[in-house]
């Protein structure tokens, strides 16, 4: 029985590793060297929801104010803050007509925050090219130039990517990144990206570049209303009106920090995987069964490494590979993203941190309590997941 697991987690880790050298290789940055952008350069709208952003928002807009695109609005929606989010927008709108606030609406029964932010602001922007972006990202001053150039230049309808993430606590840089681990371990996107014919992208909702008319013919963020990962689902949306989409490093374009402590960083967390229960819980559970299995399993084996079936050299080796290789693969993506790879080491830790939010939003499901975000709570049974 445990040559046969051995085996089988040997197997997938090697096809994983395999399937992020490929996707790092594939992943473009984003840069005009292959296109090149000529009058009349059509109207971006930058579109930015914000609900108690206060600490955030100045920032954001100061580097999006900065930009050297010739032809853009930046529209900021406050999504009925309790804070003062919209007297520091009113302020700089004062002074750079580019800006506007938007003041939101109550939300309305079956929707969720987000989604019905980005439907406001949508429904008020000017431009051909609509830019969906959080208010605590920072963009260089090229990112809406090169946005253009490279979604003209492979005729993409949706562009997205993985931004910097900023970490500041041991807690954040331990954690955080294992999230792109998960995504580039596990998903295909050398894959997707090489398709001929338009399949699922990734889509991040920190930055999602989009092409207003088809933006608009797929049924926009109503069609994802009641999302919690409205981002993903728009994209799949997208998919299925056929439209080509994109993903890129946008490391060097876009930085973010999503998470200020680490009981946010918990929030966060459990609000992604209650999503994924909301769409499949044998999905869910599966999912945690098979990431303990091949991502935690190996480190759990090196610890009780006496136990008597691991007590000879090879068993051992064999364990001891399979944890190189996690580490291994942990180190590559901190290296690319600009994490510390020293961190590397304490993926077992970050692993752990997933599956319980895991467990714990499989709780939540089960019982009904549902889960909170930016003060207001969602469950199933509102229709929102």
């Amino acid at each position: 029985m445990w040559l046969i697991y051995l085996g089988i987690v040997s197997f997938l880790l090697t096809i994983l590793m395999v399937n992020l050298l490929l996707n790092l290789r594939s992943l473009h940055k984003l840069d005009d060297k292959k296109g090149s952008l000529q009058a009349p350069f059509p109207l971006i709208s930058v579109l930015v929801p914000a609900r108690n952003e206060e600490a955030n928002i100045g920032a954001c807009l100061e580097s999006l104010r900065r930009q050297d695109y010739p032809n853009y609005e930046i529209l900021v929606l406050d999504d009925n803050s309790s804070d003062g989010t919209a007297a520091i927008v009113e302020s700089i709108a004062a002074v750079d007509h580019r800006v506007r606030l938007l003041h939101g609406e109550p939300l309305p029964e079956g929707w969720a925050g987000k989604p019905f932010a980005c439907h406001q602001l949508a429904a008020q922007a000017k431009g051909s090219w609509l830019l969906f972006t959080d208010a605590d990202t920072t963009h260089s001053p090229s990112m809406l130039r090169h946005a253009m150039a490279y979604s003209l230049d492979h005729r993409l309808s949706l562009l997205s990517g993985l931004p910097l993430q900023r970490t500041v606590s041991p807690s954040q840089k331990m954690v955080i990144p294992a999230l792109y681990f998960v995504i580039l371990t596990c998903f295909p996107l050398w894959w997707l990206q090489g398709s001929a014919k338009p399949k699922p992208g990734l889509v991040i909702g920190q930055f999602i570049f989009v092409k207003a008319d088809d933006y608009h013919q797929v049924g926009g963020h109503e069609a994802v209303k009641s999302r919690i990962m409205e981002d993903v689902c728009l994209g799949l949306e997208f998919s299925h009106h056929g439209k080509r989409q994109g993903v890129v490093d946008l490391s060097q374009e876009v930085s973010c920090r999503m998470y200020t402590n680490v009981g946010e960083v918990w929030q966060g967390f459990t609000k992604w995987t209650y999503s994924i229960s909301c769409f499949s819980m044998i999905g869910l559970v599966l999912l945690i069964l098979g990431g303990t299995a091949l991502f935690l399993g190996p480190f759990i084996l090196m610890a009780w490494h006496l136990l008597p079936f691991l007590s000879a050299p090879g068993w051992f080796a064999v364990v001891a590979t399979q944890v190189a290789f996690i580490i291994g693969m942990r180190a590559l993506i901190d290296h690319r993203f600009g994490n510390s790879e020293a961190y590397s080491l304490s993926q077992p830790a970050a692993i752990t941190f997933m599956l319980a939010s895991g467990a714990y939003a499989t709780v939540k499901h089960f019982t009904g309590s549902g889960v909170s975000w930016k003060t207001r709570d969602y469950s199933s049974s509102a229709g929102i997941k």
